[in-house]
């Protein structure tokens, strides 16, 4: 998996960063394009974190790390290769959250073009996607930023989501 970009530490999660999870996923503004949009309780959170592992079961490449910052060397988000399936199809899916204290940095952007060269470069994985709901405009200029482009609309649980590609 990737290891580092620029600024930013790419590493796994594991139970101690529960607190940090729960954070993200307590936050309004940081959840408002994820899945439901809803916030998530402690039981959903720990549901959300057990699903995170099983992502890691796709491989060692696979699934939400951690982001760290290098130079405070604390978590300000998580990023990484998803799988999922889109109307039945196997797709890699670069995702990114950013803490809502480090929104406007392009830590999610850096992240994201760290993820995407590294699925090219290294796993060469022709075709990668991200799944942006409609209205997260701030997501599609990260898709865009690094050189992605709207494929499509698809339905997700009920949500638009604008499917953009490699």
């Amino acid at each position: 998996m990737i290891r580092s970009t620029e600024r930013l530490l790419f590493r796994s999660y594991q139970d101690d960063d529960f607190s940090f999870l729960m954070s993200l996923l307590a936050d309004r503004e940081v959840v408002r394009f994820i899945g439901d949009g809803q916030t998530k309780n402690r039981s959903e959170a720990e549901k959300f974190l057990h699903w995170i592992y099983n992502t890691y079961e796709y491989g060692s490449n696979m699934g939400l790390r951690l982001l760290i910052d290098k130079k405070d060397r604390i978590p300000i988000g998580h990023a990484g290769l998803v799988p999922q399936t889109i109307d039945g199809k196997e797709e890699i899916e670069i995702g990114y959250w950013i803490a809502r204290k480090y929104w406007g940095q392009g830590y999610a952007a850096e992240a994201a073009l760290g993820l995407r060269n590294y699925g090219i470069q290294q796993l060469d994985i022709q075709r990668l996607i991200a799944l942006i709901q409609s209205g997260n405009t701030v997501s599609e200029l990260v898709a865009k930023k690094i050189g992605m482009h709207f494929d499509r609309r698809i339905t997700l649980s009920g949500k638009a989501v604008n499917v953009y590609a490699t």
